[in-house]
């Protein structure tokens, strides 16, 4: 999408044989593109980047053993470096999008100003652009660990430093907080450049409090910072997404390049290369989950199993595509949504927050769990009374499910995140369930964190070397800062 907006903006300059001068002009230059279509290239790579499933740039749903492969099996056994994916990661969030960023908010503070504008159009705008900003840099904290933030974007400086992570969070919290206190929804902001709210400043104000919200339960268990942990939940929450017209998802269209990556990734590429995992499969299978029905596609043909609706692949083993549970053709058509943030994560991350007594009580923690859960099921097209029926069962029910609350959570989570990988494997991360095994050929324990670019390691080695001693080593299986348990 960025090339179509550089090529419009080319187009629209006419050289004059007489003004042999305005040959040297950059038509190209980012800073002459209007702010507004880097802020559109920018969402768009944003949400390009955290919904596709292209094993060159986004393994997730393979790390959460939500998805398993078929015959090329690296990425399911988390193989990162044969594709360099952690590179891909990086280089789309820092340059695709927080560069635009940047450079959209410079352009948007440059643009003139009508005496009939409002000025707060503009303030609106350069706030949604912060909020996008800060969710940019929490995925990168929350992938990573160590990046470079305070001079990741100066051109001016080769060799960034990578700056701490819990340092960087905690920065991006009181960034967020300014942008959210500069958000009016009495005024407009992007319109159709906005392809997830359109413009609505109301659902970018709940969209921020519910990054908020999760950014404030991200922090939680470090006993350093549960008095900032508790004041960011607390503040966040009654603002949070209430149904799931709130979620943030991305608008994309039936044609080329604006299509859903998982169409080009599913459909076009002509390939069969992925089936729903056993362990999630299973797992649905064992609680006659309602969600099974939208989640996957009843065209598996194995006549061995005449009585058995849904078999996932075995994690991280070759699988045969034809006698499988394929993945629902419903998420598979050019036009469907991308979400990075939804309805039913808010309540789950509610619930989680009652829990802790950061916002409400323990016994306010079944509302938001049950609310989550019904949440998802409405989302995928399926009914309350299907809800109700899920929710009475006794292994599902709030009161009478086995384990924890840390349990009962993260397994719900874990399944309604079934379609945001990377929300999925923070949950897993954060919450410590549903107890993942890594398959019998992988090549590492279940990452969870990506290694650092290899390039970094050429290009920046002194500031890469620093990062990984600071943060216990570069393996996919250090812990995180805020990965206490």
């Amino acid at each position: 999408m960025k090339k179509i907006f550089l090529i419009l903006v080319a187009s629209s300059f006419i050289i004059s044989c007489d003004n042999l001068d305005s040959l040297n002009v950059n038509v190209k230059d980012p800073s002459d593109v209007p702010g507004e279509a880097l802020f559109t290239s920018a969402q768009k790579a944003l949400v390009d980047q955290m919904v596709n499933t292209n094993v060159n740039n986004n393994i997730f749903r393979l790390i959460n053993q939500h998805w398993t492969e078929v015959t090329y099996t690296d990425e399911s056994n988390y193989d990162l470096t044969t594709r360099t994916i952690p590179e891909q990661h990086w280089q789309f969030l820092y340059k695709d999008v927080l560069k635009d960023l940047d450079q959209g908010a410079i352009n948007i503070e440059n643009a003139p100003e009508l005496p009939t504008d409002n000025p707060l159009v503009k303030q609106n705008k350069l706030a949604i652009i912060e909020v996008l900003n800060v969710y940019t840099y929490s995925i990168l904290v929350e992938t990573f660990g160590d990046v470079p933030y305070s001079e990741a974007l100066d051109i001016n400086i080769k060799k960034p430093k990578y700056d701490d992570g819990l340092t960087i969070y905690k920065d991006l919290i009181s960034r967020l907080n300014t942008a959210i206190s500069n958000l009016d929804d009495s005024a407009g902001s992007f319109d159709q450049s906005d392809r997830m709210y359109f413009g609505d400043v109301s659902k970018w104000i709940k969209f921020a409090n519910t990054l908020k919200l999760k950014m404030g339960l991200v922090i939680a268990d470090i006993p350093t910072e549960t008095a900032l942990a508790t004041a960011t939940v607390s503040s966040a929450a009654p603002f949070v997404f209430a149904s799931n017209a709130d979620s943030a998802k991305m608008t994309y269209l039936t044609a080329t390049p604006n299509t859903n990556p998982l169409y080009v990734d599913l459909v076009a590429s002509g390939r069969s290369d992925f089936v729903p995992a056993n362990t999630l499969v299973d797992f649905m299978n064992s609680q006659n989950d309602p969600r099974r029905a939208r989640y996957f596609d009843d065209n598996m043909d194995d006549p061995s199993t005449p009585d058995v609706e849904y078999i996932g692949g075995d994690n991280g083993l070759e699988n045969s595509f034809p006698n499988l549970t394929h993945i629902t053709s419903t998420i598979q058509v050019p036009d469907y949504p991308g979400a990075i943030l939804d309805y039913s994560e808010a309540e789950f991350l509610l619930a989680e927050a009652a829990e802790r007594s950061m916002y409400g009580t323990p016994a306010n923690a079944e509302a938001h769990y049950n609310a989550g859960i019904t949440a998802s099921i409405l989302d995928w097209g399926g009914s309350v009374a299907e809800a109700a029926t899920y929710l009475a069962r006794t292994d599902v029910a709030y009161t009478t499910a086995t384990g924890t609350w840390r349990q009962k959570i993260g397994i719900q989570s874990w399944v309604a995140l079934y379609n945001n990988g990377f929300e999925g494997w923070t949950s897993w991360r954060r919450l410590d369930f549903p107890t993942l095994i890594a398959p019998p050929d992988a090549v590492s324990g279940i990452p969870v964190r990506y290694t650092y670019p290899i390039i970094e390691q050429t290009l920046n080695a002194a500031s890469y070397q620093n990062a990984s001693t600071a943060i216990g080593g570069d393996a996919v299986e250090t812990k995180l800062f805020w990965d206490i348990f």
